[in-house]
C-alpha cells in the first residue's frame, strides 16, 4: 500500500472513531487504544492490511487524538532536528544540517490548527487572530513558534526545534565545533566566574553551547535561569530556580517579562543569573545585574560577529533608558568579561568562530581582544592571545600562568 493508500485509509478511520468519540465525555488512552483496535480490526475483514500497516494505522491513530498527529514521527526520530510546517501542505524537515521536504502532510489546515492550540494550551499560551505570534515547548523541551493568519498569508506556519539529550562540551569537542585547549580555558573562565557573553547568528548553537559551558558550574551554588521559553537542561545543579516568562492573557493582563524576572531573582539570593537570550529592553537589567556583584553570569544574544554583538547590545540598552552612549558602553565593557561568537560554516556544521575579551573602553569604543580565532585555511581554532584581566582567575585559586596547556 502506497502512502497516497494508507494516508486514505488513516483518514477514513479517524473519521469514524472521532464519530464515536462525539458521543463520550472522556475516554481513557487504553479504550482509545481499544477502540482504534476494533475500527482497525472491522476495517480488515473488508479490505486487506497487512500487519505492517495495521501497527502504523495503530499508532498513527493514537497520535493524532492524543499527541502531535503526523508531526509525532517527527519528533520521536531521533535524526530529525528541526521541523517546519509552511501551512498543511508542505512540512519541511532537517536532518544532519540539510533540508528536505517530507512526503507526508495535513489533511486539513484544521487538523494543524487543532494541534497549534494543544501545544499552545499546555504551556499556558495563548495564540488567535488577534495575537498571531506565541513561542511555546514541547513536554521534552522542544522550542515551538507559531504564526498564523492573516499575518502568515499561506496558513499556519510551525516551526519546532527539536531538544535531545543535552550536548555536553565533550561531545562539542568530538563535533570539532572547539579545541581541547579552548574547551579548558572556558571551563577555567566558568569556575572562576567570569561573565560570558555568547553570540551568534540564527541555529549557529547559541542555546547548546550555553547549556554545555553551565555543565562547568559547581554544584554547590544557586542558579537562577531566566528564559521565554524553556530550553536550558541545567541537571547537576541542586539549587536550581527556572523562571520563565508569559505573554499577556486575551484581556491583556498577567504578562511577566524579562526584565521583571531579572528583577525578582536579583531578590532570589543568586550565585549566578543565567539568561537565556537577550532581545530588547531586558539587556540593561542583565548588564546591572553583572555589575551589582552577580558575577558568573552567562546569556546569549544574536549577532552576525563579536563586535556586531556589543553594538546590538548597546541599541538593545537605548530601547530600555535614553542614556549616553558612552555611558552604554562603559556598562558593556564593566559587565561582560568575554564574548564567544558561534557561528555555522557552509556544511552545516556549527563552530566556535572566536573567543574575546572585553578590555575595557578607549577613545569611546569598547576594546575587544581575541583569544581564539577560527582560521578557515586550518579548519580549527587557533589561540591568538592571553588573557589580561586575570583577577577573578587569581581569586578562584587558578594558579596556572601564561601560555598555559
Amino acid at each position: 500500500m502506497g502512502t497516497e493508500g494508507k494516508e486514505g485509509v488513516r483518514s477514513q478511520l479517524r473519521s469514524r472513531i472521532m464519530e464515536e468519540l462525539d458521543q463520550r465525555r472522556h475516554i481513557s488512552d487504553q479504550e482509545l487504544y481499544d477502540l482504534i483496535d476494533r475500527t482497525i480490526q472491522e476495517t480488515g475483514r473488508q479490505m486487506y492490511l497487512p500487519l505492517k500497516e495495521r501497527l502504523w494505522l495503530r499508532s498513527s491513530l493514537y497520535d493524532s487524538f492524543r499527541r502531535l498527529d503526523i508531526l509525532q514521527e517527527l519528533i520521536d526520530d531521533p535524526e530529525v532536528t528541526k521541523i517546519m510546517v509552511n501551512g498543511a501542505g508542505r512540512i519541511f524537515v532537517e536532518k544532519h544540517g540539510r533540508m528536505e521536504l517530507w512526503d507526508r502532510r495535513f489533511e486539513a489546515v484544521e487538523q494543524l490548527e487543532d494541534i497549534i492550540q494543544q501545544i499552545v494550551s499546555r504551556v499556558n499560551r495563548v495564540v488567535n487572530v488577534s495575537s498571531p505570534i506565541v513561542d511555546a515547548r514541547l513536554e521534552d523541551g522542544s522550542r515551538v513558534h507559531v504564526v498564523l493568519p492573516p499575518v502568515a498569508l499561506d496558513g499556519p506556519a510551525v516551526t519546532i526545534r527539536k531538544f535531545p539529550e543535552p550536548i555536553t562540551m565533550e561531545k562539542l569537542l568530538k563535533y570539532g565545533a572547539l579545541t581541547q585547549e579552548a574547551a579548558e580555558f572556558l571551563r577555567r573562565l566558568v569556575e572562576a566566574r567570569y561573565n560570558i557573553f555568547i553570540s551568534g547568528g540564527t541555529s549557529s548553537g547559541k542555546t547548546t553551547f550555553l547549556n554545555a559551558l553551565s555543565a562547568f558550574i559547581p554544584r554547590g551554588e544557586r542558579v537562577i535561569t531566566i528564559e521565554d521559553s524553556a530550553e536550558l537542561q541545567i541537571v547537576h545543579v541542586p539549587n536550581l530556580v527556572r523562571l520563565e516568562t508569559r505573554n499577556a492573557n486575551t484581556e491583556g493582563e498577567g504578562e511577566v517579562t524579562m526584565s521583571q524576572l531579572i528583577r525578582a531573582a536579583l531578590r532570589m539570593r543568586p550565585d549566578r543569573i543565567i539568561v537565556g537570550e537577550v532581545r530588547g529592553k531586558e539587556t540593561l537589567d542583565m548588564l546591572q545585574a553583572m555589575n551589582t556583584g552577580h558575577d558568573g553570569s552567562l546569556s546569549t544574544g544574536h549577532g552576525n560577529s563579536a563586535r556586531d554583538m556589543l553594538s546590538r547590545l548597546e541599541t538593545m540598552v537605548l530601547m530600555a533608558a535614553e542614556l549616553p552612549l558612552e555611558a552604554i558602553r562603559q556598562q558593556i565593557s564593566s559587565a561582560v568579561d568575554v564574548m564567544v561568537h558561534l557561528g555555522r560554516l557552509r556544511d552545516g556544521s556549527r563552530k566556535v568562530l572566536s573567543i574575546s575579551e572585553i578590555g575595557g573602553w578607549e577613545n569611546g569604543n569598547i576594546q575587544l581582544r581575541d583569544l581564539f580565532f577560527y582560521s578557515r585555511e586550518k579548519g580549527r581554532l587557533e589561540k591568538t592571545g592571553e588573557i589580561e584581566n586575570r583577577e577573578k582567575l587569581a581569586a578562584a585559586g587558578n594558579t596556572q600562568g601564561r601560555g598555559e596547556k
